[in-house]
């Protein structure tokens, strides 16, 4: 079969319906246009996201905007401190007769349609729930019920309690590298868009905003496909390839590359992190992003436009700098930028 590129009619036709989702999705979220792109980004990349955020920012109603544009069965559970693995496949309780029932959990209880499945707060879950969780977003599959389930088609998004520290489990490096994507989500900083969700009722309703959203904008049983496509339709030139591989190098070896940050021992800042996977994670997004753009090569902005969310969460710093994590990762990416030359 020849190689689509993105000029060819079938990429083209998904990269307009790509701009209807996000058109649809901004009809229930404000000022979360870089958020939305992401979202795209990730989608037809086949990665599973974390969404970052203060409470009430409107993580729940995107990742609710995003299901129904996207199809298939949406299901979201909601961490807490004593629930176990089991209660992600199935749920026991007692008949009216006083037997004991069994039923499908989240997991399962959409079947192999199950398109988006949000947990909220994971560090509340224990650390036997994330390695469930992350056995199911590495292989889209489960053993349950004598039969294995397959979820081809299944993208998982989930949000940290950031404020919070008593009964949280922090994910561990290796569950964090699972997820394509770390977003960051806050209020929106246009003074309209502020007063809108403060004074328009239409931002109160939750349930009426995402029913506003077209439902099955996006084929999501033909994402797979398309996802596959769009891989093998953009080119990476040479120069684009020592790029990013220059940008891998400097990241986590910044001493040689020549970066300083004021007040850190840049030699001894970086613990680990940023795999070849994680590299390989980045190529992937920054070839959606220019899918998106209607290219069919790799330029430099692809590339940084998707390096923080893809990356800065697959670094690993010395426990003396994790504490000032925020701040340190983004001035750190920032000269990065700055020391490695763009082609």
């Amino acid at each position: 079969m020849n190689t689509l590129r993105p000029g060819d009619a079938m990429l083209t036709d998904w990269r307009e319906a790509a701009a209807r989702f996000e058109r649809e999705i901004a009809k229930a979220v404000v000022g979360q246009e870089r958020a939305i792109r992401l979202l795209t980004i990730a989608i037809f990349a086949r990665g599973h996201v974390m969404l970052e955020g203060d409470v009430g920012v409107g993580k729940t109603t995107l990742l609710r905007a995003v299901a129904r544009g996207l199809g298939g069965a949406y299901e979201r559970v909601e961490g807490t401190v004593d629930m176990m693995p089991t209660d992600l496949i199935y749920h026991t309780y007692l008949g009216e007769d006083g037997r004991p029932r069994v039923e499908p959990g989240p997991v399962l209880r959409q079947a192999e349609d199950l398109s988006v499945f949000f947990f909220n707060e994971i560090n509340r879950a224990r650390p036997q729930v994330h390695a469930l969780l992350l056995r199911i977003m590495a292989e889209r599959s489960v053993s349950a019920f004598n039969r294995e389930y397959r979820f081809p088609n299944l993208q998982v998004f989930a949000d940290r309690n950031r404020v919070e520290r008593e009964e949280t489990f922090e994910l561990p490096a290796a569950a964090r590298d699972r997820f394509l994507m770390e977003i960051g989500m806050e209020a929106p900083r246009d003074a309209q868009a502020r007063r809108a969700l403060v004074f328009d009722p239409r931002f109160h309703d939750t349930d009426r905003l995402t029913e506003a959203v077209g439902a099955d904008v996006l084929d999501h049983d033909r994402i797979g496909t398309i996802a596959s496509a769009i891989q093998h339709a953009i080119s990476a030139e040479p120069a684009i390839e020592t790029y990013v591989v220059g940008l891998w190098e400097a990241l986590v070896r910044p001493g040689p590359a020549g970066i300083r940050l004021p007040g850190i021992d840049m030699d001894r800042l970086v613990q680990g992190g940023a795999s070849p996977r994680g590299v390989a994670f980045l190529v992937r997004a920054a070839r959606v992003r220019a899918w998106l753009e209607g290219r069919d090569w790799l330029v430099p902005e692809d590339i940084r436009a998707v390096f923080p969310e893809v990356m800065a969460h697959r670094l690993f710093l010395e426990p003396v700098y994790e504490m000032r994590r925020a701040q340190i990762v983004p001035d750190l990416i920032r000269a990065v930028f700055e020391t490695v030359p763009a082609p």
